[in-house]
């Protein structure tokens, strides 16, 4: 004689089938002894309580397919009511659900396709990893991805197409010239759904802020004064967080990415304006790149090479460095650029690393170099546009939330990336000007002792990690010009033509970076500050302060606050450019 006693689970299920039941029109279940006749009403929105005393099957409600597993929970537990009437042996009852695979599981086909056990192998490994073993992304090529997504916007190119039929074919009569398929357009994934943890986005988000921008702080520091460079640090990353928040909360009632959620705020032409700004800030990054990588190349030649100097000057290497990128940038899947980036970021980290070390130990033993200044009232405006200009991240930031499983948590994290990353900021920079003083060069590592192999190996590697980085900065930039130009439809897989004319704007786009570069070379300290006034100031203050007093400010004292950002952005930026110009023109 079988045990009828009902188990606490049987119970659970029970309880909840009693809940939902209660939501669900009655006479329907999900059960196989249903009557599946056809409906005789099924347009209608309401359901009718059916006439016959039997259950009907619930497909035949309205929709029935899609709220078919909310009828299957009933029918669940009544399953396992008849169920324990029969004798079966005990089974151990497993960890996962039978509902529920095993997250490591993977179906038979999988495991029957060419390396399905490797696959299961690893999948079984990885999920024994804590928050604090697991790898930051899956993969480089994982943060890469967030250039594609620059900014929030779609700008990985599609090589795949779909099949669409307009209605002039549609209606068109059939004969022999109509083509059976209409025409092909170019076809986009939907981005896949978040799932990155807290730790992997504190991660991502610190690369997304500490790129080359650093190395042009000490030379800032040595512009404003120590003093007055360590408060602007800090109060444009006050703004900064203000404007992030801004720009989530946009982000929160209207949706998408930057330049959409200009669109739906401020029009298309809005979203053309911001568009524009993030693809001149990131051309002007590259400028700044081309220009730091020459000089810096510069120096350590001279320093290892065993005359006094050597004859190759700084346009003769912008103009070398060009023959590496331009093939670099014909390159359409960013991920296969994440080898080459991700070893710029463990060259950069080292550089960091040994200007920590020997600024620490050279202060330790000698103290503050004698010309250090507290203000300098000569030159403290290029200390702003400097400023700006290493908080890059901007254009990051609602990618890496969408990429989070709980975007919620975003805020919080962003704030201690801020905080952390304006200590790493200040930190450099107080520590090189106080180290070398009047002496601080805008290579900041020519400053070091250039006869120490280190110094030298330093030298050349974070060289090779900003050139190798240049192409993932360029990008976002090409695609925004190019849809401009050839349109999201015209994908050169199908075209050979359209391929090179392509290749051909590509590489237009990578020389007129080299000569913004040989002109910027004179004064490489006063063109990143314009970059950062002239087009890292409306992003990150003016834009996201507009938006949200159009879109979601209600409060007349929040639509001041806005106000009053735009104000001071517009303000700052139109200052800093002009006095920036002087100064480059008068010199």
């Amino acid at each position: 004689m079988t045990d009828t006693t009902t188990s606490p689970d049987q119970q659970r299920r029970q309880a909840e089938a009693d809940i939902v039941s209660r939501h669900l029109p009655p006479g329907y279940t999900a059960e196989p002894d249903a009557i599946t006749a056809e409906a005789t009403n099924t347009a209608e929105s309401t359901p009718d309580v059916p006439s016959s005393p039997d259950p009907q099957d619930s497909l035949r409600l309205q929709g029935g397919d899609i709220h078919r597993e909310i009828f299957k929970i009933g029918a669940r537990a009544k399953l396992g009511q008849r169920s324990a009437t029969f004798a079966h042996p005990n089974v151990r009852p497993s960890n996962t659900s039978s509902r529920f695979p095993p997250r490591d599981h993977i179906s038979a086909s999988d495991q029957l396709a060419p390396g399905g056990f490797r696959r299961q192998f690893i999948q079984q490994k990885r999920s024994r990893l804590n928050a604090a073993t697991a790898p930051v992304t899956r993969d480089f090529v994982s943060f890469l991805a967030l250039y594609g997504n620059f900014a929030g916007e779609d700008l990985a190119e599609s090589e795949d197409v779909s099949i669409t039929t307009t209605e002039d074919e549609e209606d068109a009569p059939a004969t022999e010239t109509r083509p059976l398929l209409g025409r092909r357009k170019s076809s986009r994934r939907p981005p896949p759904p978040g799932n990155a943890g807290t730790t992997k986005s504190f991660f991502t988000l610190l690369k997304a802020f500490i790129g080359t921008g650093i190395m042009f702080l000490p030379k800032a520091f040595k512009n404003g004064g120590i003093l007055f460079s360590s408060i602007t640090l800090v109060t444009v990353s006050l703004l900064s967080c203000l404007s992030f928040h801004l720009l989530l909360l946009c982000r929160r009632r209207y949706g998408g990415g930057y330049g959409e959620l200009g669109s739906a705020v401020g029009g298309s032409w809005f979203r053309s304006l911001i568009l524009t700004s993030i693809a001149l800030s990131q051309i002007g990054f590259v400028c700044s790149g081309i220009i730091f990588i020459a000089q810096n190349l510069r120096s350590f030649m001279n320093a290892v090479s065993p005359g006094p100097t050597i004859g190759i000057g700084t346009k003769s290497l912008i103009a070398i460095q060009l023959v590496v990128l331009i093939p670099l940038a014909w390159i359409r899947d960013i991920s296969r650029l994440g080898p080459a980036a991700m070893l710029a970021d463990v060259f950069i980290f080292i550089g960091l690393f040994y200007i920590w070390y020997y600024d620490i130990s050279t202060l330790a033993t000698s103290g503050l170099h004698p010309s250090v200044q507290l203000f300098n009232p000569r030159d403290f405006t290029l200390t702003v546009g400097s400023a700006i200009f290493t908080f890059e991240g901007i254009g990051l930031i609602l990618p890496i939330q969408s990429s989070m499983a709980e975007p919620s948590k975003f805020p919080r994290l962003l704030y201690i990336v801020m905080v952390i990353v304006t200590i790493i900021f200040t930190s450099v920079g107080a520590l090189c000007y106080a180290t070398f003083g009047y002496q601080t060069r805008v290579e900041i590592i020519s400053n070091y002792p250039q006869t120490s192999k280190l110094v030298n190996a330093v030298q050349f590697l974070y060289s090779t990690a900003v050139l190798v980085g240049t192409p993932v900065q360029l990008f976002p930039a090409t695609r925004i010009i190019e849809n401009k130009i050839f349109g999201d439809r015209d994908s050169g897989k199908k075209s050979a033509a359209t391929k090179w004319k392509k290749n051909g704007f590509r590489t237009a786009i990578t020389v007129l970076c080299g000569l913004i570069s040989i002109v910027g070379a004179s004064d490489l300290d006063k063109f990143v500050a314009l970059i950062g006034a002239f087009a890292c100031v409306p992003l990150v203050y003016i834009y996201p302060a507009f938006l949200h007093y159009k879109g979601v400010a209600r409060s007349p004292w929040v639509k001041a606050g806005d106000l009053l950002l735009c104000a001071i952005g517009t303000g700052a930026m139109v200052y800093s450019t002009a006095v920036t110009v002087s100064t480059w023109i008068r010199e």
